[in-house]
């Protein structure tokens, strides 16, 4: 085990898959393992109990987002960002480099860092990479991220050329300004899609040496087949001995994919954004609640799970507290999609520690459960 408590090491592997345990200060991971996103300090509509009931191990939160409210100041008065948000578990934080991306129309970049009118009040916020490590080591999550440039896809190769230049002296400073031995710091490798740029940017990373290393720059407006195809040629790149993180992805699908290539740690909005809109993700396959087939169904969300949501209420009154716009009813199909994400990645731990992944896999991609539902439906 590293200094600071964390360490990480791979139990078994089949194929690319492989399973593995995080040690950190607050506890441990088993991967592959999937983070529900609690932006801005809290998983929108859950508690941290029954996020904990669902089996989820590690939360991710944003620090651009904290940066703006409540401010590092108040979290680190009411004791650190894990007393803050009553989850004693291990937490990630990511440094905001994706609103790099996502708020293209709030923000500057130069070479010193990021600029942001905030879109609470218009003030301008100025993130550096220095800022952004010594904001995090005020939260004191147990995980955290550099800031990195992340452009969108498609895009020219001049152009991921800058962002993987700038992505690497970033990560120079960030590492530089890094003051905690207790929080593992990530490297990000940008490129795009282009093999020979993400490996010129992992290998700059290797260089300046991280405790695990993340891909970012996926799933930004690229067809889901080019992520799949870059994942089986790149994922199995990244160094055995760390955990490899593919940020912001995805599906039921996207997951297993991500996994037979070797990926350990994912994130993504999906299983409580679609929840809030009556999405759910099952093993007969999607589930739309609003659909008037719904309204006189006495069977529960999913017959092969046991959470509090299919243990307890018909498909009928989910879909009648969507209808009625009941805010529960988006808590109830959350709390179920994240149970089925972390179900998943349970039973990707098994496969590979039985030697079974590849077979698991076959069985999993022919499944209803495999089924596509779109983010933005």
């Amino acid at each position: 085990m590293a200094s600071g408590g964390f360490g990480f090491a791979v139990q078994a592997v089949c194929g690319p898959a492989r399973c593995g345990v995080i040690h950190t200060r607050h506890g441990t991971v088993e991967t592959p393992a999937f983070m529900p996103i609690g932006t801005r300090g809290a998983v929108k509509g859950l508690s941290p109990a029954q996020l904990a009931e669902t089996g989820s191990q590690v939360l991710l939160a944003n620090t651009y987002h904290l940066i703006l409210r409540p401010g590092p100041e108040v979290i680190e008065r009411l004791g650190g960002l894990h007393r803050f948000m009553s989850w004693p578990r291990v937490l990630l934080t990511d440094s905001g480099g994706f609103q790099v991306f996502s708020l293209a129309e709030l923000r500057r970049v130069d070479d010193d860092g990021v600029e942001f009118r905030s879109p609470l009040d218009g003030t301008l916020v100025r993130l550096t990479p220095e800022l952004a490590v010594q904001v995090q080591n005020r939260l004191g999550a147990d995980l955290i991220m550099p800031l990195d440039e992340c452009p969108p896809l498609p895009c020219d190769r001049s152009r991921l050329q800058e962002a993987v230049r700038r992505t690497v002296a970033w990560a120079r400073r960030c590492r530089a300004a890094h003051q905690r031995e207790d929080q593992a710091l990530y490297g990000i490798v940008q490129g795009g899609l282009d093999l020979d740029l993400r490996q010129a940017c992992l290998e700059q990373l290797l260089e300046i040496g991280f405790d695990g290393y993340a891909l970012g720059g996926l799933a930004v407006g690229e067809p889901p087949e080019q992520t799949h195809e870059f994942l089986e040629l790149f994922g199995h790149r990244l160094p055995p001995d760390c955990p490899r993180y593919l940020m912001g992805v995805g599906t039921p699908g996207d997951l297993a994919r991500a996994v037979a290539a070797g990926l350990d740690q994912f994130d993504c909005v999906l299983p409580t954004r679609n929840g809030r809109k009556g999405y759910a993700f099952t093993s007969q396959g999607p589930v739309r609640l609003r659909n008037a087939g719904h309204k006189l169904s006495s069977d529960p969300l999913d017959p092969r799970c046991d959470c509090y949501t299919c243990r307890t209420f018909c498909r009928g009154y989910l879909r009648h507290l969507f209808m009625s716009q009941e805010v529960l009813g988006g808590t109830l199909v959350s709390l179920h999609n994240i149970t089925f994400y972390q179900s998943l990645m349970r039973q990707m731990r098994q496969a590979i520690a039985a030697g079974s992944f590849d077979a698991w896999y076959r069985w999993f991609a022919a499944s209803p459960a495999a089924s596509e539902i779109e983010e933005n439906e």
